[in-house]
Formats: C-alpha cells, sequence, structure tokens
C-alpha cells in the first residue's frame, strides 16, 4: 500500500484506527513476551562466570528483582509465587548500550552539530556475539513450545482499534527502495517539517526486517530520531500515534532514553486523546517493551472517570494493559470488578485467561465470590480454552489461594491429556498451583513428570527450581518415575550462570529436592560455599537466610559423612533465634499449643517434664519434648527449654464456646474411680469410644477446662502411671531416655484431604527420627474435638498417645 494512501487513511477520521491497526501489523514480539530461548539471553553474558571450585561470583544488586509478594509467616517460602511475572526487573544497562560512543542524553533541544546520534543500541556485531544459553551444548536443540499471550486479540473486531496486530506487518520494502529517503533527510535537515519527520519515519519503518540492523546502524537514521525529538511538542496526535507505532516495527530498544520524552509528551496530552487512543498508545508502549508508569497512571485516571463506557473488548484490554504494567490503583479495583462481574458472562475463553493473567500480574485481589465466579466460568468451557488460558486460571487461582475442587477435579482430566505438548512455564505453573492449593493428584503429577524430561534444554533456572519445589512438596518421590529428578538437577547444573542473579532459584530447587531426600552434592556444596551464601545474604530484597540454614541442617543429617562447606556457627545462631522469636509471638501462643503443654505438664507432674521449643529450629516449627526413662517415667528437661516470653494465657471469653462441661465414658468414670490398683484395664477403658456418652453440667466457677469430676490424686497418678504393656515394650538394655517429639499438627501439614504430609513437614519427620526422637502427633481433628472435652478425657487421651508410642 502506497505511503501516501496509509497517511490519508490515518487522517480521515473517524476511520484512522482501524486503519493504523490494520494495514500495518508483525515479525517484532513484545519485549516481555518473549520465548524462554530469547529471555535466556539475558544471563547469557554472565555464562563465563563461576563460582567456587570453577565457579566466580560477581556482585550486582541491580540485576535482582524484588518481590512484592508478603509472605510473612509463611514457612520454607511455601509459595514460591512467580516472581519473574509479578516484579520487574532493575537491570543495568546492556553492556552493548554501555559501549556506544554515540549515546547522548535526549532532550528537546538537542544540538545537531554535536549530537548526530541517539543512545540506540544498533550494532549488529554485539548482537551476533551474544551466545546461547546453553552454548556448552553443541548439538541443535528443537524448539520448545510457543503461546501467544495476546491471543485474546483475535476474539471480537473491536480489538483493532485499542492494539497493534502484531502478525500483520507493513508491505516489506527493500533497502534500495528507502535510499531516497535517508538522502533527503541528510538535505532537508533542519528545514524538515513534523509531517515529513513522521512520513519518513513511516515509510522507513515497511523496511524488510532482515535489514532493519543496517538501518539502525545509518547516522542519517540517526538524525531523522533526534529530529523526531525536537518536533515532539509540535506533533499532531495522529502523527505522534503514526511515530510510536514505527518505533514498533523499527524495532526501537526500549531503553533509549529518546523515548522517555515521548512517554511525557503522551502523558501531557493525555486529556486530549479518547479512552480508546489512550488504550492504543498503552498497547503500543507495550509492544515496544518500555514502562511508562507516568503514562499508565493518566490512562487508569481515565478509565476511573469514563467507566461506563468501557465495554468488554475495553475491560478486557485494560486489564491486560493492567498487567503488563504489574499494578492496578486501589482506587480502580472495586469498580473493574464490578464491571468484569456485569460482562463475565459474554466472555470468550481466551479472554478469561487474560483477565485471570491481568490480575495475577498486577497482584490484584477480587472478592472471593468474584474469583469463584471467574473460576465458574472457566470451568464452563474449559475443553475449549487453549493451554495458555487455562494456565492462567491456575495463577490467579494460586494467587487468591482459591481451592476450587471442581475446576482441580477438571485439571486431572485436562493436564494429563494435554502435558505432551505443553511447554516447560505451562508444566510448571501446573505444578505450583497444585503445590500452593496442597492439592495432590498423582494423574496431573505423573504425566508432567513424564513430559518434562524431553524439555529439559529449555528449562530456566527459575523452571527447574520451581518444579523441583513443587513436586518436593507434593511428597512426588523419585521412585514414581526414575528420570524426573535427575533430569531437572541436570538441568540446574546447566543453568549454573544464572544463579548469580536469581541465587533464589538455586536455593528453592535444593529444597525440593530435600523435600524427597536428594542431595546432588555439587549443586549443595555450591549453594553452602562462602561465595555464594556472601551473595545470598547480600540479596537484600529476598530472605535467603531461612533458606540457607535450612538446607544446612538438612545436609548435616542426611549426610554424615559431609566435608564439604556448612554455614558458620554465628549465621546459624542467628536464623534460629530469630525463627525462635517468630514461634514466640506466633505458633506458641496459639489456643491447641498451650492447652497441651496445660494437659501435659499435669500429666507428667509439673511444668519441668514438658519443655516447649523448636527441636529441630530448621524445620520452622515447635515441639513438646517429653523425655521416659526406661520404665515408662517421666525425665525432667527444664534445662533444655530455651527463654521464653512470658506466656500470653486466653482469656475467658475466647475459651466461652469450649468449655462445654463433662464428656465421659461410664467405663473411664468408673475406671477412674477404682484409683490405681487398675492401670492395665485404665489403658484398654480410655480407648473405647463407642460406648454411650452423657454430658454433664459444667460447674457453677467456670473454671477454664475445668469440670465437676475433681481428680484426686489417685485419679492423676493412675493417669500417669505408665501401662505395663507400654513398659514390656521398653528394650531392657536401652541407654538413656526415650525422647519423644510430641507435635500438634494441623491441617496445613497435609496435602488436603490427604493422609500425605507435605515436603517441609515430611522431612521434619524424618529428621526427628535421624536426631533420635519418637513422633507423637496430636492429629488436628483428633485434638481440636478433645479441646472440647473434660480435663480429665484429655488427660486420658494424652495418656495413649505417649504410652502407646513406646
Amino acid at each position: 500500500m502506497a505511503t501516501s494512501v496509509l497517511c490519508r487513511r490515518l487522517r480521515s477520521l473517524p476511520g484512522w484506527r482501524n486503519s493504523l491497526t490494520q494495514a500495518q501489523p508483525v515479525h517484532t514480539k513484545p519485549r516481555e513476551e518473549i520465548s524462554d530461548q530469547e529471555e535466556n539471553k539475558k544471563v547469557s553474558e554472565h555464562q563465563d562466570v563461576s563460582f567456587r571450585g570453577g565457579y566466580r561470583l560477581h556482585y550486582n544488586p541491580s540485576s535482582y528483582r524484588r518481590c512484592t509478594r508478603n509472605s510473612a509467616g509463611s514457612e520454607c517460602q511455601t509459595d514460591k509465587d512467580d516472581e519473574d511475572e509479578r516484579c520487574f526487573s532493575a537491570q543495568a544497562p546492556p553492556l552493548w548500550q554501555q559501549r556506544n560512543r554515540y549515546s547522548v542524553s535526549c532532550s528537546r533541544h538537542l544540538s545537531s552539530s554535536n549530537n548526530t546520534l541517539l543512545d540506540l543500541a544498533f550494532n549488529k556485531a554485539s548482537e551476533s556475539r551474544t551466545p546461547s544459553a546453553l552454548s556448552s551444548n553443541s548439538e541443535p536443540v528443537a524448539p520448545d513450545v510457543k503461546v501467544d499471550p495476546r491471543a485474546f486479540l483475535k476474539c471480537r473486531p473491536e480489538y483493532a482499534s485499542l492494539s497493534l496486530d502484531l502478525t500483520q506487518r507493513p508491505d516489506p520494502v527493500e533497502w534500495v527502495d528507502v535510499l531516497p529517503l535517508l538522502q533527503k533527510v541528510s538535505v532537508l535537515r533542519d528545514r524538515m517539517k513534523p509531517s515529513d519527520v513522521s512520513r519518513f519515519l513511516v515509510e522507513l519503518s515497511k523496511l524488510h526486517p532482515d535489514r532493519m540492523p543496517l538501518l539502525r546502524s545509518d547516522h542519517h537514521f540517526s538524525m531523522l530520531l533526534q529530529h523526531s525529538v525536537e518536533h515532539l511538542g509540535v506533533f499532531s496526535e495522529l502523527q505522534l500515534l503514526e511515530v510510536l507505532q514505527s518505533f514498533v516495527w523499527l524495532e526501537i530498544p526500549s531503553s533509549s532514553s529518546m523515548l522517555e520524552d515521548y512517554e511525557a509528551e503522551l502523558s501531557r496530552r493525555a486529556n486530549q486523546l479518547t479512552l480508546h487512543q489512550l488504550l492504543l498508545v498503552a498497547d503500543l508502549w507495550r509492544c515496544i517493551g518500555k514502562r511508562v508508569p507516568q503514562f499508565l497512571q493518566r490512562l487508569y485516571v481515565s478509565a476511573h472517570l469514563h467507566v461506563g463506557q468501557l465495554g468488554v473488548p475495553e475491560l478486557v484490554h485494560l486489564l491486560y494493559i493492567i498487567g503488563e504494567g504489574r499494578d492496578c490503583p486501589k482506587d480502580l479495583i472495586r469498580p473493574v470488578e464490578q464491571l468484569l462481574m456485569r460482562h463475565l458472562a459474554q466472555l470468550y475463553p481466551e479472554e478469561v485467561g487474560s483477565v485471570c493473567l491481568g490480575l495475577f500480574k498486577s497482584q490484584t485481589s477480587l472478592s472471593e465470590g468474584a474469583v469463584t465466579r471467574i473460576v465458574d466460568k472457566a470451568l464452563s468451557f474449559v475443553t475449549e480454552m487453549g493451554d495458555f488460558a487455562m494456565v492462567n486460571v491456575l495463577k490467579y487461582m494460586r494467587f487468591s489461594y482459591l481451592y476450587h475442587k471442581t475446576w482441580l477435579e477438571a485439571m486431572a482430566q485436562e493436564v494429563p491429556r494435554r502435558a505432551p505438548q505443553m511447554g516447560v512455564p505451562s508444566l510448571m505453573h501446573v505444578t505450583l498451583t497444585c503445590s500452593a492449593l496442597h492439592y495432590r493428584n498423582v494423574s496431573i503429577l505423573a504425566s508432567v513428570a513424564e513430559r518434562v524430561p524431553a524439555l529439559v534444554p529449555h528449562c530456566r533456572s527459575k523452571d527447574s527450581s520451581k518444579l523441583l519445589w513443587a513436586f518436593g512438596t507434593l511428597g512426588f518421590l523419585p521412585a514414581q518415575c526414575p528420570g524426573f529428578y535427575p533430569s531437572l538437577t541436570d538441568a540446574m547444573r546447566q543453568r549454573k550462570a544464572e544463579f548469580h542473579r536469581f541465587p533464589e532459584h538455586l536455593l528453592t530447587g535444593l529444597l525440593g529436592l530435600a523435600f524427597v531426600s536428594e542431595f546432588p552434592e555439587d549443586l549443595v556444596a555450591l549453594a553452602l560455599s562462602p561465595e555464594f551464601v556472601d551473595l545470598a545474604l547480600r540479596h537484600s530484597k529476598l530472605e535467603l537466610k531461612k533458606d540457607l540454614f535450612t538446607l544446612d541442617a538438612a545436609v548435616a543429617l542426611e549426610l554424615p559423612q559431609w566435608k564439604g562447606p556448612r554455614l558458620g556457627g554465628e549465621l546459624r545462631e542467628e536464623v534460629a533465634e530469630m525463627l525462635w522469636k517468630f514461634a514466640q509471638s506466633d505458633v506458641c501462643l496459639k489456643p491447641e499449643v498451650l492447652e497441651a503443654e496445660s494437659a501435659l505438664q499435669d500429666l507428667l507432674g509439673g511444668d519441668k517434664f514438658v519443655c516447649k521449643r523448636m527441636i529441630l529450629p530448621h524445620t520452622r516449627s515447635i515441639d513438646l519434648e517429653v523425655h521416659l526413662d526406661s520404665n515408662g517415667q517421666p525425665v525432667p528437661v527444664d534445662l533444655l527449654c530455651p527463654k521464653q516470653s512470658p506466656t500470653v494465657i486466653p482469656s475467658l471469653q475466647s475459651w466461652e464456646k469450649m468449655n462445654l462441661g463433662v464428656t465421659i465414658t461410664d467405663k473411664l468414670l468408673a475406671q477412674l474411680l477404682k484409683g490405681k490398683n487398675s492401670t492395665d484395664s485404665l489403658d484398654s477403658s480410655v480407648r473405647v469410644t463407642a460406648t454411650p456418652r452423657q454430658r454433664l453440667p459444667p460447674d457453677e466457677g467456670g473454671r477454664l477446662f475445668d469440670s465437676v469430676l475433681d481428680l484426686t490424686n489417685d485419679m492423676i497418678e493412675t493417669l500417669t502411671k505408665p501401662s505395663r504393656r507400654g513398659s514390656a515394650h521398653q528394650d531392657s538394655s536401652h541407654q538413656g531416655p526415650i525422647k519423644l517429639a510430641v507435635q500438634i499438627s494441623s491441617r496445613n501439614h497435609y496435602c488436603i484431604h490427604s493422609q500425605q504430609l507435605l515436603g517441609l513437614h515430611a522431612m521434619k519427620r524424618r529428621h526427628l527420627k535421624m536426631a533420635g526422637y519418637r513422633v507423637v502427633e496430636l492429629g488436628h481433628q483428633e485434638w481440636s474435638s478433645t479441646l472440647r472435652k473434660s480435663r480429665a478425657e484429655k488427660l486420658s487421651y494424652l495418656h495413649c498417645k505417649i504410652y502407646d508410642s513406646l
């Protein structure tokens, strides 16, 4: 199409937008929607960086990203959310840009005599020198599965006026056709009009993509860009849009400071643009890959003022822009939620996926009812959804911590069917959502585990580490798919250079392996090396001390012959103290823990026989430690207890619902009244649960957890005396006390609707046994129901738990 025709169409209102978006659409992709292998180029310049023992570290704090998710109180980074999709990295300018000797600061009043070139990264040679992330592997690798994040734009023709179709590039012209234009730039120089500048840029943007590097290295082209900045204030709105769109096809680097002036000018003129034009400009910035917070703020203000004008395409595209901007103004959340609920029934499958992705990336929390309705809508056409849209729904469920049983059951059918065609990032997000929601489905895990080894060459360190974390958390054992864990471990080895920028990925992967008792010694030695520890500790945006501490302690217990590096004693003490202080202010004050501690003290004869502490601090949870001698008699453990803050006992009002009086079996009552002469029958009587029960009224005193049955000394002695059956099981040659770790578990320690312990808690059980402890679990359902019973019944329950473990 001739340039004159295109320009006339652009200037003919009201149809200029359609011709702008349809006549010139792709070849380039938005900078942050690049493929995994293209993303790997970001770390390729560090490929020769090495750590200890052949791998040396260089610290660059600007390379690290800040994850804004507040995980206070979470255990062991319980939900390793996708920081790459929710946080922008503050990266230093690329090396090839730093080397540009023509780099200048862009201004409205540039001197054409002193600055003939702008700071653009147009060095094709330096680009060609960038090695691939897997350059050590000389064999060709089949391409990974690609996804189209902008697929929703094909759902409705209305999107053509709001966005740029990157699948429709202008008809290409050859180099010889643009040479006359470059000569005109040289001839006209300061005599160029705004219309000339915009027309030249539009014409040059039609150049064949293969010839773009040659154009960008031409000083006449740089001069033209300089003049475009000088004419910013006199461009018409349509000319500004023309120029900005031409920058997409010209592949202007997002790091160019020239674009900052364009953002400032478009922000200044935001009030003169329609809502459709603002959305189009935001989309063009997205295609360029430039962060424009100033302009987006003006867009959001306009959207809030004209929220009534937002139809389905405008709303979906706005949420897409919000997601790519990684922020949603608080005052816009409620109107957007109401509008979304109003239009939800009209959304197509890919639009639902785009909505979920935008909400996920911007960390926008909707009400639980709204999220449930979105997932219900997705469920209604789940079989029609593309893989990318389906995964986006899972991402937002993970962010919202929404357990949607029917949707997850549908995933148990869909994921195994789709897994053979899915890419690594999609598979990673599927399993990461399952682990975050504590949902363990063998069909999903097995299908992903079978698919992943073939995709190892495409695994970024992020993918490998989070897959390992998710599978380890859900207790997927190596024997269930022998090739899965070794393949991902090898993938992490291939990506060692990435750990320089993302040290958290190495620790995440190694902890996932530790959950299933796998310890690749070379990677463990790297993670615990002084150089890496120093790097991780300087990673101020993420708290990595706890992860290092957990890994170090796990290695000490499970690899007793380990001769590699360890954390320093001072750091270990610091982290242990930090964890204990948190436990004192949180789990130590939970009612179920306080009552178990008090009841055990009564059962065993005093507080000196019960120690509430972190037996294994690296597991980040507390236990009630009890020691018994070979005859089953309690042994004092008060010397083991750390210094504790004054315990805050819940008020009487907080226990009102639990003070239900006495519920006691006739057999147990009779046995208690018999005293200490029938300890054998006591053990059997307290185990009877099917006998008729009778509730007695509470006493008038209203004492906390008291009953009308006053425990006599004989009764307490009966309860605290071990049964003969329990003592008979003791090894007469046993030396030292029997150490018990009494755990008050919660439903969050297990996979949902399952008896499978989550990875950290399964590892804790294993480590307690290695440390010589017997684990006594007060199950959540059992103990929570016992809390509502009499003191006598609590003591009977604990008596059975303690002495049945012997």
